[in-house]
C-alpha cells in the first residue's frame, strides 16, 4: 500500500507543477543591461536635438530647460523599471528553487511524522475493537514476559500478570509458580491469595485441598464475605467430605448472591445435592438414590482423525455434571491403542464423595485424547461429546472423537 501512496502523491505533485513551470519556461525578456543602453542613448539623441534647436533659437532658454528636465525624469523612470524587472528575473530562481524544496520538505515531513498506513486503516486506527489475539501470540507474550521476570525478580504485578498468561494458557503449575512469587511480594492480599489458590487447585486436578484450602481459609479470616472465597470454600470442605461446613458457607453465599441470577440458582443446585448443611442427607433422600450407578460407553476414533494421534497418546473418558463444577463425576485413563474400547462409568470412581453419578439424573458424557497427557483440556485435544445421557437409560451410548479442542 505504501507504494501506492507513493505514486498517487507524486502524480499530483507533478499535475501541480505543470501549472506552476510554463509560466517560468517561457521566452524571456531582454536584458535590463540592454534596455538601460538603448534608453539612454535615445535620451543622448534627444537632448542633441534639444541643444540645436536652442541655438537655432527654435526654443527659448526656459523651454530648453523645461524639456530636458522631463527628458531627464524620464529616463530615471526607464531605470527604475529595469530595475524592477532585474528584480523580477532574480526572483524567478526562488520560484524554481520553490518547485524543489516544497516537494521535498513536505515528503519528509510526512515521512517522519505521517502514516502512510492510513489509507488502509487497521482496527485500532478506527478506533474498533481489535481481534483477540491468537494462542501462539500468548505464547510469545509469556515467554517475553518469563525473560523479563527472571531479570526484574521483584516486580509484583509482573508476576501476576504472568500467571494469568499461564492460567489462559492453561499451563497451571506455571501459573501457581508465578503467583507464588506476586504472593512473596504482596503478602496476604485476598485477591492474590485466591488466584494463587485456584492455579495449585488445576495444576492438582482441580483438588483443592491442602494448600489451596489453607489459603481459602485465610481469605475467608480477612473478609468474610468474599464471593469467590465462599465458593471454593465450600469446594473445599466438599472434596474433604465435610459436607456440613459446605453447606454452611454456600448457604451464606446464596443470601450474598443477587436473588434469582444464574449464579444463585447454580449454589442453590449444589446444596439440594449435598442435602443442605445438615452433617448427612434426609433418609427419604438417601434411600431414593440407588447405592451405585453406572454407565458403559464406547469410544472411537474418527477416521479422519486417526493420522493426527499416536497410539501412546492418553484417552480420558469421563462424565460432567450439566451445571455447576466441572469436575469429572467418574473418569477413565487409557490410551489410543486401546481404540475402538468400552468403558464403565460408576459412582465408585468419584474424584469427591458429594460429585458422582448417582446424584444426578442427567449428565454429560465425553472422551478426549490429550497429547500431553494432561488431565486438563488443552487447545489442540481431540475430543467427542454427548451433550445429555439419563443415568438409568440401560442403553450403551456410544462416544466419537471427531472434534478439536479450541
Amino acid at each position: 500500500m505504501n507504494l501506492y501512496f507513493l505514486l498517487f502523491a507524486s502524480l499530483l505533485v507533478v499535475i501541480a507543477l505543470l501549472f506552476v513551470l510554463p509560466p517560468l519556461w517561457r521566452q524571456q525578456p531582454v536584458a535590463a543591461e540592454d534596455m538601460d543602453k538603448r534608453n539612454l542613448d535615445i535620451a543622448k539623441q534627444r537632448l542633441q536635438e534639444l541643444k540645436d534647436q536652442l541655438q537655432a533659437g527654435v526654443l527659448t532658454q526656459a523651454d530648453y530647460d523645461g524639456q530636458r528636465l522631463e527628458l531627464e525624469l524620464a529616463l530615471s523612470d526607464d531605470f527604475a523599471i529595469a530595475k524592477q524587472r532585474t528584480a523580477d528575473l532574480s526572483g524567478r530562481w526562488v520560484a524554481y528553487l520553490l518547485v524543489l524544496a516544497i516537494p521535498l520538505l513536505t515528503g519528509g515531513l510526512y515521512a517522519a511524522l505521517g502514516n502512510f498506513n492510513a489509507i488502509e486503516p487497521s482496527a485500532e486506527m478506527l478506533g474498533a475493537e481489535p481481534d483477540a489475539p491468537n494462542i501462539e501470540d500468548i505464547r510469545k507474550m509469556a515467554a517475553k514476559l518469563a525473560a523479563r521476570m527472571q531479570a526484574n525478580p521483584d516486580d509484583a504485578e509482573g508476576w501476576i500478570m504472568l500467571g494469568k498468561s499461564y492460567k489462559y494458557l492453561q499451563q497451571f503449575p506455571k501459573a501457581a509458580d508465578a503467583f507464588a512469587q506476586a504472593y512473596r511480594l504482596l503478602g496476604d492480599k485476598p485477591e492474590i491469595m485466591l488466584l494463587y489458590a485456584d492455579a495449585l487447585a488445576f495444576a492438582n486436578d482441580e483438588q483443592l485441598v491442602g494448600k489451596p484450602a489453607e489459603l481459602i481459609f485465610k481469605v475467608l479470616d480477612i473478609e468474610p464475605n468474599n464471593v469467590a472465597a465462599l465458593w471454593l470454600g465450600g469446594m473445599a470442605k466438599a472434596q474433604a467430605g465435610d459436607t456440613a461446613t459446605a453447606g454452611r458457607l454456600w448457604q451464606k453465599l446464596v443470601a450474598l448472591l443477587p436473588a434469582g441470577s444464574k449464579e444463585q440458582q447454580e449454589v442453590q443446585g449444589l446444596l439440594a445435592k449435598i442435602g443442605g448443611p445438615q452433617d448427612t442427607p434426609p433418609a427419604s433422600v438417601a434411600q431414593a438414590k440407588p447405592a451405585d450407578i453406572t454407565i458403559a460407553v464406547h469410544v472411537s476414533l474418527a477416521p479422519e482423525l486417526q493420522k493426527a494421534v499416536r497410539p501412546e497418546d492418553t484417552v480420558f473418558v469421563y462424565a460432567q455434571a450439566l451445571s455447576g463444577p466441572k469436575m469429572p463425576l467418574a473418569i477413565v485413563r487409557k490410551q489410543v491403542s486401546d481404540l475402538p474400547l468400552s468403558v464403565t462409568l460408576s459412582d465408585a470412581m468419584a474424584m469427591v464423595p458429594t460429585m458422582k453419578l448417582s446424584n444426578f439424573s442427567e449428565v454429560k458424557l465425553l472422551a478426549r485424547i490429550s497429547k500431553s497427557g494432561n488431565a486438563m483440556a488443552q487447545p489442540g485435544d481431540l475430543i467427542g461429546t454427548i451433550e445429555s445421557v439419563n443415568i438409568n437409560d440401560k442403553n450403551s451410548p456410544t462416544l466419537i472423537i471427531n472434534g478439536t479442542v479450541k
